[in-house]
């Protein structure tokens, strides 16, 4: 008899359970993403506390996502005022729910330190992620929001100022651009209803 099965019954008979190797493991999927979530687009962010926050992490939470950059002076702090005035059209168990992250087009100056700061200047909820892809990964993410943009001379950047809802599983539900510090009453609505479950 061999010396692994002579093991095996002598386990058995003491009643030890045999030791389970890690392919013979059950295994518990993930859930598929469906086809339209922006979560299949695999890359890192950095948050304003220099923490590495992989963009597929997002799922699980409804997001308000929006893109911006440091140096703005002017549509920038109206897409954040902007996104502070939705989220106090909720209630507080709603907005408890709600998960609101700023992604920066301008990863080489928006350092961790500098969206610790911006977030500072702009009073924005604690809980608000400031976040900075890497370079290479603007541009896929900017498609993938819809958001178009381009570098001027002068340092500043031409883009679209939009705030983004998405669902907990990374699906557009809503988008509206930001032209003041007014919120969209349609962007709420919609936000309302993904946080109810329709």
């Amino acid at each position: 008899m061999n010396r692994p099965f002579a093991f095996l019954l002598l386990g058995l008979a003491l009643g030890v359970p045999p030791a389970l190797h890690a392919a013979d493991a059950p295994t518990t999927p993930a859930a598929a993403l469906p086809g339209q979530s922006l979560y299949h687009l695999q890359v890192a962010l950095t948050d304003q506390h220099g923490r590495s926050v992989p963009w597929t992490s997002l799922r699980g939470r409804p997001q308000l996502v929006s893109m911006f950059y440091g140096n703005c002076h002017l549509m920038c702090p109206l897409i954040i005022e902007n996104a502070k005035a939705v989220q106090k059209q909720l209630p507080a168990d709603q907005r408890a729910r709600l998960d609101v992250d700023m992604l920066t087009l301008d990863p080489a100056r928006d350092t961790p330190a500098a969206l610790a700061e911006i977030a500072q200047r702009h009073r924005a909820p604690d809980e608000w992620r400031f976040l900075r892809p890497a370079e290479g990964d603007v541009r896929a993410l900017a498609n993938l929001l819809d958001v178009r943009y381009r570098f001027r001379e002068d340092g500043s950047i031409n883009h679209t100022s939009v705030l983004v809802l998405l669902d907990a599983e990374g699906r557009v539900r809503a988008r509206s651009e930001v032209q003041g510090m007014v919120p969209d009453p349609e962007l709420v609505a919609a936000i309302e209803a993904v946080l109810d479950g329709r």
